[in-house]
């Protein structure tokens, strides 16, 4: 990789293991959950179902839209989501942050959350650009 690291020389790689660390098991949380999220929507809005828990149908169930009288999954898996979105936000920030990336480059990392299955990739080639990068700070130290 033939790059100018000398605008590197002040990370610490400590911080962005640990960055990459949070990282890594957010965009894996956020990814997840958006997957759920899109089988929830699929089954609210194109048959019409939400997910309960606890209610007389069962321990979990699909009930009509509207009727869950027990915990509302479905809404509980949309909160959750939202959340973890914005720890992921937050995590993609601290990495952009400690690299001095440009703004397209949290652009992209923000994205990972939008899209289902998105994250996973994005993850996969964050992941091995930064492990590389701390590869050439460590060969520069």
């Amino acid at each position: 990789m033939a790059q100018d690291f000398s605008s590197l020389r002040s990370v610490v790689p400590d911080r962005l293991r640990s960055a990459l660390k949070w990282y890594r098991v957010s965009a894996y949380v956020t990814g997840i959950l958006l997957l759920l999220l899109t089988i929830e929507m699929v089954a609210k809005y194109g048959f019409g179902s939400e997910l309960e828990m606890g209610g007389q149908q069962g321990f979990v169930a699909m009930v009509p839209d509207g009727t869950v009288a027990a915990f509302n999954v479905s809404s509980a898996i949309l909160i959750a989501h939202g959340w973890f979105y914005v720890v992921y936000l937050f995590t993609s920030f601290r990495i952009w942050s400690i690299l001095r990336w440009p703004l397209w480059r949290f652009l992209w990392l923000a994205s990972g959350g939008l899209f289902p299955f998105l994250s996973f990739v994005i993850e996969h080639y964050a992941t091995a650009y930064i492990r590389s990068l701390l590869a050439e700070i460590r060969g520069e130290e």
